[in-house]
């Protein structure tokens, strides 16, 4: 599934209104919040060197979300296809976290947003 690059803009706006210089409270970085754990992941997947501090770049935040999802946001790892619940669910809540009923008020709040925007 490529993720169409508004749905990435739409997570940040959940995640951060969209400022690429946010820290969250368990120091999250970025438009997307990004752990470190999470930078870490997509960069050994992607054969990077990026590090926690790329996810405050705009640009290097969303290759970091695309390598990630491009590891564990699989048809061949879920077994059917992706949707774009999957790939939030999966964002907030990690490999697994698709499956997670913690994650399920976070897709919520992703759908609110996408009824604003009417996607």
């Amino acid at each position: 599934m490529i993720i169409p690059i508004e749905f990435i803009m739409l997570l940040s706006m959940v995640e951060s209104i969209g400022n690429p210089h946010a820290i969250g409270r368990h120091g999250e970085l970025g438009m997307l919040q990004m752990t470190s754990a999470y930078v870490q992941d997509a960069a050994e997947f992607a054969n990077k060197d990026w590090t926690h501090e790329d996810a405050i770049d705009e640009v290097l935040a969303i290759k970091i979300f695309r390598a990630y999802m491009a590891r564990y946001a699989t048809e061949e790892r879920l077994g059917r296809p992706i949707t774009l619940e999957d790939v939030a669910r999966i964002h907030n809540g990690g490999p697994n976290g698709y499956l997670k009923k913690s994650t399920q008020l976070y897709w919520d709040k992703v759908q609110w947003a996408m009824k604003q925007q009417s996607m």
